[in-house]
């Protein structure tokens, strides 16, 4: 006894369902690479922000600024200064653009030294 005959219409599914799978998975792919840029990118902050505030702590603003720039390329330094404590942000938009919506933000706080420039008393 011989197969049954396959239906002219179901001609080429097979290669329409491959298509949208590879199509599918390249997508997962993408948004999973860009998560992890996301995150890189998100520790990249913690980082900057964590330096920059213990640099600022001993007095060193232009330094602090400088590594900033270096450990979050295209970051954005703003920094509060309350009494004898330092608090800092650095925020960035990830790379590649790809997760609208996705800010990063890294925050850290420090107290200034005694003896640094902007101590009080």
């Amino acid at each position: 006894m011989s197969p049954p005959a396959r239906p002219e219409a179901d001609r080429g599914a097979v290669t329409v369902e491959a298509a949208i799978a590879l199509g599918a998975l390249t997508l997962v792919l993408g948004l999973v690479l860009a998560g992890v840029a996301a995150v890189a990118g998100q520790l990249r902050c913690a980082d900057a922000a964590r330096e920059a505030a213990r640099l600022i702590a001993r007095g060193d603003r232009p330094l602090a600024e400088q590594a900033v720039t270096q450990i979050a390329p295209g970051a954005r330094l703003q920094v509060d200064l309350t009494g004898n404590a330092v608090t800092v942000d650095v925020t960035a938009e990830p790379a590649g653009g790809l997760l609208p919506g996705v800010h990063l933000r890294g925050h850290a706080y420090a107290l200034l030294e005694p003896g640094a420039p902007d101590a009080p008393g």
